[in-house]
């Protein structure tokens, strides 16, 4: 009997946990990074996360869609509600190690997400690559170009993974220019 017990206060202060977790964010945020984060509070493995999430959803306290093509949950009004009745259930010291640990870990989760690039095959010889920064959930900057191959476009994606923040602004100052000269 107090397995099973164990069992259902594992499982609510899971969910409570992930309500907690997305009402701090307010925002959308992808499941794979939610996971880091819970998985550093609370040791747990993926697919037992998954299940725990699929809960949410099923009852409407998380939402998912897709959002650029990357799917994205979301704490609903409802899970909001859910969350300022059940927050009890969460124990204090996990809560304390949550905040703690989200606040180390977010503004790195929130880096990793805002610089993106893909390559598309077209065919054997041609790739669309498209590269962009998303501040806030909102893309400020994308670019979308062509190569001839799949190193081309492999270097082209690993190029902007890791140095976008020195691209763009030159790019940005590029376009800014003043090109126009006086003919004689």
């Amino acid at each position: 009997m107090s397995l099973n017990s164990d069992n259902t206060t594992t499982l609510a202060e899971n969910k409570v946990l992930i309500l907690y977790i997305l009402n701090l964010i307010d925002g959308e945020f992808k499941q794979d990074d939610l996971f880091k984060i819970i998985t550093s509070i609370n040791n747990i493995n993926y697919f037992y996360f998954k299940q725990v999430l699929t809960d949410l959803i099923d009852s409407n306290l998380v939402g998912t869609y897709t959002k650029e093509k990357e799917p994205v949950i979301r704490i609903t009004s409802k899970g909001k509600n859910a969350y300022v009745l059940t927050k009890d259930v969460l124990p204090g010291i996990m809560k304390l190690k949550a905040d703690n640990i989200f606040a180390k870990e977010f503004p790195n989760i929130e880096e990793e997400s805002s610089i993106i690039a893909e390559f598309i095959p077209k065919s054997e010889n041609e790739y669309t690559i498209k590269c962009k920064i998303v501040e806030n959930n909102e893309t400020i900057f994308e670019v979308k170009t062509f190569a001839g191959s799949r190193d081309r476009a492999k270097r082209i994606v690993d190029n902007w993974n890791q140095n976008a923040s020195l691209i763009y602004p030159q790019i940005l100052n590029m376009l800014l220019q003043d090109n126009t000269q006086e003919e004689d």
